[in-house]
C-alpha cells in the first residue's frame, strides 16, 4: 500500500538532485564551490518502502563567506524538499576543515627561500586553487604563515612519482625529493632567524 506511506528513497533522491543546483545558482562562478553526495544509505528489501534514508555529504569552498551561504541554503533546500515529498528531514551539520588561508608576508618571504635556493626555474610561486582539507589551516587561524607544497615531480618531466596525488593508492614518493625539501626548511629557518622578512608583494 505505498499510498499510504510516505517515501524516503524519493525525497531523498530528489534531494540529491536538488543540491546540484545549489553551485550552480547560488554561488559566484568565480568562487570555488563543491556539493558531493558521496553516500546514499536506504533499505534493505526491494519490496519494503523503508523508513527512513541517510544522505552523507561532503561540501567544500575557498572562502568563508561562500561556505556559510553553502550551509544556509542546503539548510533550507533540504527542509522544503522534504515538506513537499511529506516526510521530514534533519541535519547533523559537523564544521569540517577551515578553509585554509595563506598570509601575504609569510608567502612572500616563502617564495623568496625558494627562489634564492633552486631559481625560478623550480619554483611556482602561484599554483591551482585546491579544495583538499589540510588542518594547517587551523594554524593559520590564530597565527600568520603560509603553507606551501614541495613538488614531487611530473610525468611531464619523466617523473613517474607525479603520477598521482597523496592520498591515491598509486602515490609514490619520489626519494629524490627530499635533499631539497630538507635543504629548503634549513634555509628558510636560516633567513627567518636571521631577520630577512619580506613585505608583501603585489
Amino acid at each position: 500500500m505505498p499510498h499510504k506511506a510516505a517515501d524516503p528513497i524519493g525525497a531523498a533522491a530528489s534531494i540529491v538532485m536538488a543540491l546540484q543546483s545549489i553551485v550552480a545558482r547560488n554561488i559566484d562562478p568565480q568562487q570555488v564551490a563543491v556539493i558531493t553526495v558521496g553516500a546514499f544509505h536506504a533499505g534493505r528489501a526491494n519490496n519494503v518502502i523503508p523508513a527512513q534514508a541517510r544522505l552523507e555529504l561532503s561540501v567544500r569552498a575557498l572562502d568563508r563567506d561562500v561556505r556559510a551561504l553553502l550551509e544556509q541554503r542546503i539548510r533550507a533546500l533540504v527542509d522544503a524538499q522534504a515538506k513537499s515529498y511529506g516526510v521530514r528531514a534533519t541535519l547533523d551539520w559537523r564544521v569540517g576543515y577551515s578553509v585554509l588561508v595563506n598570509t601575504p608576508a609569510e608567502t612572500a618571504f616563502a617564495q623568496q627561500v625558494a627562489l634564492e635556493l633552486l631559481g625560478p626555474e623550480s619554483v611556482t610561486l602561484q599554483g591551482p586553487a585546491l579544495t583538499g582539507s589540510e588542518d594547517f589551516a587551523f594554524m593559520l587561524e590564530r597565527v600568520a604563515g603560509s603553507y606551501l607544497p614541495i613538488g614531487n615531480g611530473t610525468a611531464a618531466e619523466g617523473c613517474s612519482h607525479g603520477a598521482c596525488m597523496v592520498h591515491n593508492p598509486g602515490y609514490d614518493l619520489n626519494d629524490d625529493n627530499l635533499p631539497v625539501g630538507a635543504a629548503y626548511w634549513v634555509l628558510l629557518a636560516e633567513r627567518f632567524l636571521d631577520g630577512e622578512r619580506p613585505t608583501s608583494r603585489n
